[in-house]
């Protein structure tokens, strides 16, 4: 990755005679505790916590990343940290120092004048931007940097794109684990594991998000999460998961027949949705946004839920269907991005669903779509979810 690139685009869409701050720590993220603070991350390639990245932008200009300092004792506990010569050659910086001396390099930095950016969520008493308030006073100019950082992330380079292909790629792998492996009179979470051991084994670094395994009715409730439930045969389960690979996620939903075979009702139910999401792909381009996407996706239900007598007027489809069909996606599954007209370089899921909890029918069938210049490309070709292929596959179980 050429982070010193990002680092000079963060540089450049900062006011001049301002810094901008950024801890390797999720105080506002929704993240497992193992996970780095991705905007630090992604312009830095380090995710060792407490790490912080001070941006400069005055008469001159730098970057300069703080590490910890070298503790011998701590470190036969809780392994070594990243020596300075290690720090420069994978963020690309040249300038570092030692935590310990952050705060006083950076009052050296501060004028009158200066603006500070921070990451910022609102109503966040204990954001950075409140801990600077405290710690240097209200004089200053306090900026919300989270634009900067959407603006960049939002559109993927070849690099990022190749790397959200291989997460998908791992995530193939442990869907067709989970096929051979599906039968009645499993729990959820047995199930679940087949996917687990698959993607690690295959170079995963990581989860998308935890693993949604939803059979029967639970398949209608849109984030189940308990995962506890015995596998009935003749019902249907729905996955929602993803490898991440290098921090870059798949977000990936299927819906199977546990006994390998769909029910005539499951596949008519089944094909609306299919057909509905070969409808979005087919839509997706430069200049729509992911609001006009599920418009089209509504338009289509309507009148395949009248006709399956679900609903008789179109502002009855939320008891079936009531989510968007599309996120942004990259180094967070809801990735950090400007959610506007979409643009060449953007990733979004494409997941349309139908919920009917009288017949226990919950599905779901998404995959992650590259923004070209006229239209997009699947990045999750070969993931099986056409009928034949699905229980073709599954009649190979053992």
């Amino acid at each position: 990755m050429n982070y010193q690139f990002r680092q000079n685009k963060v540089l450049n869409l900062m006011d001049n005679n301002s810094v901008f701050v950024i801890f390797n720590k999720r105080p506002f993220e929704e993240a497992k505790s193992y996970d780095c603070c991705r905007n630090f991350y992604y312009l830095t390639g380090i995710n060792e916590f407490d790490d912080i990245l001070l941006f400069v932008k005055s008469y001159k200009s730098f970057v300069k990343l703080y590490i910890h300092t070298i503790d011998l004792e701590e470190e036969r506990w809780t392994g070594q940290k990243l020596r300075p010569e290690e720090a420069k050659q994978i963020s690309q910086i040249t300038e570092i120092g030692y935590i310990n001396q952050f705060m006083s390099d950076l009052k050296e930095y501060l004028n009158d004048n200066t603006k500070i950016y921070t990451l910022v969520k609102e109503n966040d008493n204990y954001s950075y931007e409140n801990y600077f308030k405290r710690t240097l006073g209200f004089n200053y100019d306090y900026l919300n940097g989270n634009d900067i950082l959407k603006e960049l992330r939002t559109i993927k380079d070849d690099e990022e794109i190749n790397m959200i292909v291989k997460a998908n790629k791992i995530t193939d792998i442990g869907l067709d684990n989970i096929l051979l492996h599906l039968q009645p009179g499993l729990k959820e979470y047995q199930i679940e594991s087949y996917f687990d051991q698959a993607i690690k084994f295959n170079g995963a670094t990581g989860y998308s998000f935890n693993t949604i395994a939803a059979s029967g009715i639970n398949s209608t409730c849109l984030h189940y999460s308990a995962n506890t439930s015995t596998l009935v045969d003749g019902d249907l389960i729905l996955f929602d998961l993803g490898a991440s690979y290098k921090t870059y996620c798949a977000d990936i939903s299927r819906t199977y027949p546990i006994n390998g075979k769909f029910t005539e009702l499951q596949k008519r139910v089944y094909e609306i949705v299919l057909n509905g999401q070969k409808l979005i792909e087919a839509s997706a381009k430069p200049g729509l946004t992911t609001k006009d996407l599920n418009n089209i996706l509504i338009n289509y239900f309507i009148p395949h839920l009248q006709k399956l007598k679900l609903i008789t007027k179109k502002e009855e489809i939320r008891k079936y269907y009531f989510h968007g069909v599309s996120h942004h996606l990259g180094m967070d599954c809801h990735d950090f991005c400007v959610y506007d007209k979409l643009r060449p370089g953007a990733v979004i899921s494409n997941e349309p669903g139908l919920y009917i909890p009288e017949w226990k029918i919950g599905i779901r069938i998404e995959d992650d779509l590259l923004i070209t210049h006229n239209g997009c490309k699947n990045l999750s070709l070969g993931i099986k979810k056409e009928i034949n292929e699905i229980e073709e596959f599954m009649s190979k179980r053992g």
